[in-house]
């Protein structure tokens, strides 16, 4: 078992032979190993032996394509595609995680006992999933960290060799929206008088704000692009009135982070109240 990068560096005559030796080690063996090589080529040959499968590197160079599955103690291979079962990518859920350990769940069809999982990289960078549950013949369930930002396509390798591979990129990797406004008190507001607050969340895409439980004073209301909370107050309450309420901040990616607020209604003896 070798692997090499192909790569004959300027070195001592020594050196340089014996990095000829395992380049040339690495020709013979078809690049074999236990994971596939950190270089890789279009064309390039690589016997996967966790598996038993012949693969060889696609022209574009972003992912591989198996030729066949070796059983080493009968002597006999079945070529990919002839008896493999294929299995098929319908959606996963959810569409979009952060740059940590996150479960994905897979739904498709033909999930042969545990597949192997992919992630793969608009570049072509191949992630493993750090596990795979297989729950269904058309469910999966992974859990992978991603470190890098953007879209990524998903590869299901069944034990046989059947894989496929999804047709767009279906996980976008994003930060999650935060809030810069802290919770609590956003201001307050006297009765018949006009109000004005800003709320902020800061994220990698536009934000978009709603109320998601709760309500503000009669009369003012949410602006969900920005984020401004403005109107004149205009309810029925002769009494101080503290207003809760949550709001939801939400990016393009369609990841979410809430946050309570209050605003305090104040009524005084000018505002229409009368003692007797």
């Amino acid at each position: 078992m070798a692997q090499h990068d192909y790569i004959i560096n300027n070195q001592t005559f020594p050196s340089t032979r014996s990095d000829l030796n395992n380049g040339l080690s690495a020709i013979v063996s078809n690049n074999s190993g236990s994971s596939s090589p950190t270089t890789t080529y279009a064309y390039q040959w690589w016997y996967d032996t966790s598996n038993n499968i012949l693969k060889i590197r696609n022209a574009d160079n972003d992912a591989w394509i198996n030729i066949g599955t070796f059983n080493q103690t009968n002597d006999t291979v079945v070529l990919a595609g002839t008896e493999a079962t294929l299995p098929t990518i319908t959606s996963i859920a959810p569409q979009s995680v952060e740059n940590t350990a996150s479960n994905i769940v897979i739904t498709g069809t033909n999930f042969v006992i545990t597949p192997n999982v992919e992630i793969i990289s608009t570049t072509g960078a191949i992630i493993l999933a750090n596990s795979v549950t297989r729950d269904s013949a058309t469910q999966l369930t992974i859990n992978v960290t991603l470190p890098v930002d953007g879209t990524y396509f998903i590869r299901v390798e069944n034990p046989d060799g059947g894989a496929v591979r999804s047709s767009n990129a279906l996980l976008t990797v994003s930060d999650a929206p935060t809030w810069t406004t802290a919770s609590g008190s956003i201001g307050s507001v006297s009765k018949g008088a006009t109000f004005s607050a800003t709320v902020v969340a800061s994220s990698d895409s536009a934000i978009t704000y709603s109320l998601l439980s709760g309500a503000f004073p009669t009369g003012i209301t949410l602006n969900t692009s920005t984020g401004v909370i403005s109107g004149t107050e205009s309810g029925s309450q002769t009494a101080e009135t503290v207003f809760t309420f949550t709001l939801r901040a939400t990016d393009v990616e369609t990841q979410t982070v809430d946050r309570v607020f209050t605003i305090t209604l104040s009524v005084g003896i000018n505002n229409g109240i009368q003692f007797n």
